[in-house]
């Protein structure tokens, strides 16, 4: 690598494994941030930190170093701060591709989501995938991540699971891997010098939505109970909500429940397994 690595996003979930994955491999990178404190936090040295707001372009600096490679794990879940998916899953990013050209970066690497191009009518996923289309645009070298979910998404079985039941819809078959951040943040620094343009990735173990429910029903220490939903509540819920609520409301949801809809396996990689995962997250509540 002839030059610096910027990780934007280093604060988020997926970012703060990928920062430690890459001091542990005694790369040289800087942290983009707008929150100073929590990038303290995370134990990056005060050279390594640059605080910067991806949706204003005036707050980027320029940099003296050469750059090599910027990595975007930028985007949002939940719309928040009277922002929403195109002001930072797209505009936000394209004000990061922009600094990347202006510095003469060799690469960028984006943090997608598995089949976003058919998935394009979601809200989230036409922001992430119109970003994709400036990227492949833009002649720069390009990777683009593109994980079926992380553990942290699994969290929503757990929530259930206390309650002592796991509600699914349909007949809960529909097979999905999601991966550790840990994992993950290893496959995005491998795309560093990889030439694979699209590169989707899952974790090792493929379940059926039934075998979550059971693996964090057991983990919570409940009697194994899976309450199958007809899927047409799924449907009628999600036409409610596009109707009644707004897409602040209605983004996550949409984007939740049309996942739930189908497989969702990508190639295995990485070592973390959604047992010992749950098992882990069900002591912490246990002890508070």
């Amino acid at each position: 690598m002839q030059g610096k690595i910027i990780l934007a996003g280093a604060t988020g979930y997926l970012g703060g494994y990928i920062a430690k994955e890459l001091t542990s491999q005694a790369v040289d990178f800087f942290a983009l941030g707008r929150n100073e404190e929590k990038l303290r936090n995370m134990g990056l040295r005060s050279d390594q930190i640059q605080i910067v707001d991806v949706t204003k372009p005036a707050s980027f600096p320029a940099f003296q170093d050469p750059i090599d490679t910027v990595i975007s794990t930028v985007g949002i879940t939940r719309q928040k701060d009277g922002l929403n998916y195109m002001d930072v899953d797209y505009q936000a990013n394209v004000n990061l591709l922009e600094f990347a050209m202006r510095q003469r970066a060799r690469k960028f690497v984006y943090v997608s989501v598995l089949n976003g191009e058919q998935m394009r009518h979601l809200k989230i996923t036409a922001a992430k995938e119109r970003f994709v289309d400036a990227l492949k645009a833009s002649g720069l070298e390009y990777s683009i991540i593109r994980p079926n979910g992380f553990f942290s998404d699994m969290k929503d079985f757990l929530a259930m699971a206390r309650s002592g039941k796991v509600y699914l819809f349909g007949d809960g078959e529909y097979k999905l891997n999601p991966i550790h951040g840990s994992d993950l943040a290893r496959v995005v620094i491998e795309s560093i010098v990889s030439p694979q343009q699209e590169i989707e990735v899952g974790g090792p173990d493929i379940l059926t939505q039934n075998e979550v429910g059971k693996l964090a029903l057991e983990a919570m220490g409940k009697e194994v109970k899976i309450v199958h939903l007809p899927d047409w509540m799924r449907r009628t819920a999600l036409g409610i909500m596009r109707t009644f609520t707004s897409s602040q409301t209605y983004g996550p949801y949409e984007f939740f429940l049309s996942m739930m809809a189908q497989d969702n396996v990508a190639p295995r990689h990485g070592v973390q397994r959604l047992e010992a995962f749950f098992r882990k997250e069900s002591d912490k509540t246990h002890e508070s």
